[in-house]
C-alpha cells in the first residue's frame, strides 16, 4: 500500500500539489488524468520521491515518512526499490547492450549474480517479446522497443509498484500500441501500476481506478465506468477535448 497524507508541493509561485490524500492499492492499475500542468506527472514523481514535496506523509507499507523532514540516503533507496519508474524518454546507458542495460541494476544494487540477473533479464524482455534484442545496442532500437526494453529493466529490480509517467506520448501510433499491449499485459497479471497518460482509450480499458487532476488537487477518484460514462461537467468537457467516444465499453 502506498498512502499520502496531506501532501503539498509548491514551485516559487506554483502550487503544484494542495493538500493531496490518496491511497494506491497493490494489485490495482491507477490511471492519472488531467489537463497539461494540472500535477500529475508531480504526483506520480513525489511517489518515487524524484520530487520531494513540502509537506505530508507518505506510508509505504507499515513504514511512515514525514516528508517535511530531510530525508535519508536509506530511506531514498528504499522507496525506490519499492518504486520503479519508466519515464516518457528513458535513458539508457549507451555503451552497454541491452543486456548489460538490464543487468546493470539487479548485480550492483540487489547484489544479484550475473548468470541470476541474465536469466531473468531474458524472461522479462522475452515477455515483452524483444529477448532477440539482447545483445543489440540502445541506437538500434525503435522507440517503442527502447520504451519496453525501459518497462522491463524496471522490472528486474522487482518493485512492488511500477510507475510510468506518459510511457507513450513520444511515440507514433504503432509503437504506442507495442508498448500499450504490454501495459495491457501487466495489468491482466495483477502488476500494481500507477499511470499518467493522455491515452483515454488505454485508460479506460486497462485502469482499475481513474484519478482526474486540476490545479494540483484531485477533482476525481473513481472507477472507469463512472469517469466515462457518468462524468461530471468538468469531466465531460475534458473527454470532449480529445473526441473521444463514450459509447458503452
Amino acid at each position: 500500500m502506498l498512502k499520502l497524507e496531506h501532501i503539498d508541493k509548491r514551485y516559487t509561485e506554483h502550487h503544484a500539489l494542495q493538500d493531496i490524500n490518496v491511497t494506491f492499492n497493490p494489485h490495482e492499475t491507477t490511471v492519472i488524468v488531467g489537463p497539461s500542468g494540472s500535477g500529475k506527472s508531480t504526483l506520480l514523481r513525489s511517489l518515487n520521491l524524484l520530487e520531494r514535496p513540502d509537506s505530508g506523509q507518505y506510508t509505504i507499507d507499515d513504514r511512515t515518512i514525514d516528508l517535511s523532514q530531510p530525508l535519508t540516503t536509506d530511506t531514498l533507496l528504499w522507496v525506490r526499490r519499492k518504486t520503479g519508474m519508466v519515464f516518457q524518454q528513458p535513458r539508457m546507458f549507451d555503451h552497454l547492450t541491452i543486456m548489460g542495460n538490464m543487468i546493470e541494476a539487479p548485480v550492483h544494487v540487489l547484489k544479484q549474480s550475473k548468470a541470476q540477473a541474465t536469466k531473468h533479464a531474458h524472461e522479462l524482455l522475452a515477455a515483452v517479446d524483444l529477448d532477440n534484442t539482447a545483445d543489440r545496442y540502445p541506437y538500434q532500437l525503435s522507440g517503442g522497443q527502447t520504451q519496453r526494453v525501459a518497462i522491463a529493466r524496471a522490472m528486474a529490480m522487482a518493485p512492488d509498484y511500477l510507475l510510468l509517467d506518459e510511457p507513450t506520448s513520444a511515440l507514433d501510433p504503432e509503437l504506442e500500441a507495442q508498448v500499450l499491449r504490454v501495459l495491457n499485459d501487466l495489468a491482466n497479471d495483477n502488476q500494481s501500476m500507477i499511470i499518467v497518460t493522455h491515452n483515454m482509450d488505454f485508460a479506460r480499458h486497462a485502469a482499475d481506478r481513474m484519478l482526474f487532476l486540476e490545479d494540483g488537487k484531485i477533482n476525481f477518484d473513481g472507477t472507469p465506468d463512472e469517469f466515462f460514462n457518468k462524468p461530471t461537467e468538468r469531466i465531460n468537457r475534458f473527454l470532449n477535448a480529445f473526441k473521444f467516444d463514450q459509447g458503452e465499453a
